[in-house]
């Protein structure tokens, strides 16, 4: 069964949440999954795209954005609307929603700020887990 982990920052901002996902995917992707990051929309993907290369200096985390072709596959995948490729086991959930598919992976991760549509969304999405049996963890940072 999927695991479920939330991240709560103590910050408000969109830039914090992003520079947080580029951490944790970068975690991710050193822990040897195959990551999709599921964004609201594409403007974010692209945002992201963009952060991936820029947030720490010393950093590297293989991507590329769902349509972009690319081959080999890069192992982190930034998408928001398509179901992710074969072989990816976890998932960073950027969207306000939980995408149909999400119950295929090993691990699914959401971060959650101190923006109040954020914390509404995401608390939805923390009982649609719980109410399905997933078993849900939170990590205050």
């Amino acid at each position: 069964m999927t695991k479920v982990d939330f991240y709560i920052l103590p910050d408000t901002t969109l830039e914090a949440r992003l520079n947080f996902a580029c951490r944790l995917a970068e975690t991710i992707y050193r822990k040897g999954y195959q990551l999709h990051i599921h964004t609201q929309d594409e403007s974010m993907a692209r945002e992201l795209d963009e952060l991936l290369w820029t947030f720490r200096e010393d950093s590297y985390v293989p991507h590329r954005v769902a349509g972009d072709a690319m081959d080999p596959a890069p192992p982190v995948t930034i998408g928001w609307e398509a179901v992710p490729e074969p072989g990816v086991q976890a998932m960073l959930n950027l969207n306000d929603e939980i995408p149909e598919w999400f119950s295929r992976l090993e691990r699914v991760a959401e971060i959650i700020n101190q923006h109040q549509d954020v914390l509404r969304t995401k608390r939805a999405c923390w009982k649609t887990y719980k109410d399905r049996g997933y078993r849900v963890e939170a990590h205050k940072l």
